[in-house]
This record gives structure tokens, sequence and C-alpha cells, in this order.
């Protein structure tokens, strides 16, 4: 089976991306996945962890952040897990900081390894050219927005699109019922709650949860796939050792500026593990998925879905997340928080 089975059954998709966690700081303690147990961390954490590329490739030997998070300090994403699906085999994209692993969500692809200068503020000469999910989408017939994503401004052809809306607007929009097809959501309102060190993680698991309330309040549960990803490590212990599927060619950058020719020959895909939580009345209830998968298998999933053609090679390959969904269930009931 594949993601295909659930055409006429899902009509939105949202692609949640919270900051910086490794499953293993956030789900290492939860029943029956592949975690390992770790001293309790901090909330807020007293610090930003290096997250560079550079501090990936020493993190076998830096011990500093090795902590996680309880059910209670986030209960809302422990509730999601036991009640839909987690996954605890799913890798960040790119063995390194957001940018890549923000472009990959996108356009399954990304000329780079690392951030680029100001990278959270990209003007109109610093967009790449990318084939990106969004303008297959509208070839298709089919809508989105991106809601509050700053990686949009890096792909000329999204670059100040109608499209990209605040953050703010999608929950405006989803208890009208009048999400689109695709929605891209991140935490970037005033202040963010993206759970980025050193934000309160406590508060941006409860920001998501209000947000999934919202799609639930217009009426829009019973044809929904929500995923909750988290875009890279930011700094933290994971177990898994991830497999490389890629090593960094300088010759991807298609700027001198970005070809990080010091990276050369070094692991660009997969990054570390990261969770990734799928939400919908579709989704196999109190499963865990161990199947391999990455950023991409998102991409892939819309693609699959809607039998778009493919915007890159490197989603040939990909899982398209089928294995989280059972289209002959009795659909399952919204999400409940308290």
């Amino acid at each position: 089976m594949s993601a295909q089975a659930l055409a006429g059954l899902i009509d939105h998709v949202v692609i949640l991306v919270k900051e910086n966690h490794t499953f293993d700081n956030y789900f290492g303690a939860f029943p029956g996945a592949d975690g390992q147990k770790l001293p309790h961390a901090q909330d807020p954490p007293p610090d930003d962890p290096n997250h560079t590329h550079q501090a990936w490739m020493a993190r076998a030997t830096d011990g500093t952040h090795k902590v996680q998070y309880t059910e209670a300090d986030i209960p809302q994403y422990f509730a999601l897990a036991r009640a839909y699906t987690l996954c605890d085999h799913y890798f960040s994209e790119v063995a390194g900081p957001s940018t890549p692993n923000h472009l990959m969500l996108i356009t399954a692809d990304a000329p780079i390894i690392g951030n680029p200068h100001l990278h959270s503020r990209p003007g109109k000469k610093d967009a790449y050219k990318l084939a990106s999910l969004p303008t297959a989408l509208e070839r298709a017939g089919k809508t989105w927005v991106n809601f509050g994503g700053y990686a949009f401004g890096y792909v000329a052809e999204l670059a100040g699109a109608p499209g990209n809306q605040t953050t703010d607007a999608f929950a405006a929009m989803a208890r009208k019922g009048t999400l689109p097809s695709v929605s891209w959501l991140y935490a970037e309102g005033n202040p963010s709650l993206s759970e980025h060190p050193r934000q309160v993680v406590s508060q941006g698991a409860a920001w998501t949860a209000a947000q999934i309330q919202a799609v639930v309040d217009g009426g829009l549960w019973g044809r929904v796939a929500i995923f909750i990803t988290w875009d890279d490590w930011g700094g933290w212990f994971d177990h898994v050792a991830p497999p490389v599927l890629e090593a960094w060619d300088p010759k991807r950058a298609q700027r001198p500026a970005d070809a990080f020719p010091q990276f050369k020959g070094q692991p660009f895909r997969w990054g570390s593990r990261v969770p990734c939580l799928v939400v919908s009345p579709y989704a196999r209830g109190a499963h865990v998925s161990t199947t391999p998968r990455s950023h991409i298998s998102l991409v892939k999933f819309c693609q699959t879905l809607w039998g778009l053609p493919s915007i890159h090679p490197r989603l040939s390959g990909a899982d398209d997340m089928s294995d989280c969904f059972d289209p002959t269930q009795k659909p399952l009931p919204p999400p409940r928080f308290s």
C-alpha cells in the first residue's frame, strides 16, 4: 500500500515544523520506542547547543547535552504519540543546522550543508533555483500556504509569493475551515514558540496542541493528515547513528560562498534522528513506526497522495509514510489534551 490509498480521504496536509531537538531528547523514555533514557533536561534549556556541521561531526566525543525531557514537560506530545503514530527512525535530512533541512522539507533538495550568512533573513539576491512542492501543487490545481517559514525566501520561485503568510494566520484560517491543500506551519509569532533553545519547551508543546485544536474546531479533522517534526538535531545527543546516504560535494553549491569545501566528502544525508508525529483519523493508533525515513518523506507523501510529478530524483527512493496510516480503519477521534 502507498499513500495514494488515502486519496479521497485526505484533503489537507499540515507540515508543522518545530526546532532543534533529537528523538532521544524528547522521546527517549517513550514506552516501546527505540530510545535511550537520559538525565532530565532543564526547561527552558540554559543555552543553545552548538549544532553546526562541525559540531555534528564531533558529537560522539561531546557528552555535554546528553539530557532529555519527560512526559511531564511535554504531555501534549506524549498524548499524541500514544493516540496516533510516532516514528522512531525518522532522520533529519542534512547533517547540520536549520536552513538546509528547511529547504529539504519544501524542495527535497538543498545546495548548502551549512547556514548561509544571516540565514533567517534572506534577501532577494539570496534565493536558489530549486524546484518546489508548492509549485507542483499549483500546477495540479492544489493550494498551499507557508505560515511563517523563512526558508521559502531562499526558493526563487516562491520568494514573495502570496502564499507566504504569518504564523498567526494559520489558526484563524483553520477555525474557518479554509486551510489549503498543504500548509507549512512554523511557530514564529511574537514570541516564537518553536522550541528553539532557549525557549520554554512546555510552552511550545502547548502552542502545537492549540494549532491542532484549531483544525478540529474548524471541522477539518475528518480530512486531515498532520505531521509534526523538528528541523535538526539542535546539538542534542541521540544514540542511533544515522546511515550516510550522500556525502557533501562542493559542486552542489550554486554560489561560491556556499561551497563549504572544508566539508568535502563528509556526511551530507542523513543527519541525526528527530521526532515525527503523524496525527490523523487514518493514522495508526498507538503505533510506533520503525521504518527508516527522513524529511523528504513528507514531500513524497504529498507527491504520492495526489499523483504529482516528482520534483527531484532523490524522491524516487524515499519512503512515503504509508505504514503510518490505515485507510481501512474506523477513523480515530480527534486528540484530547486534558
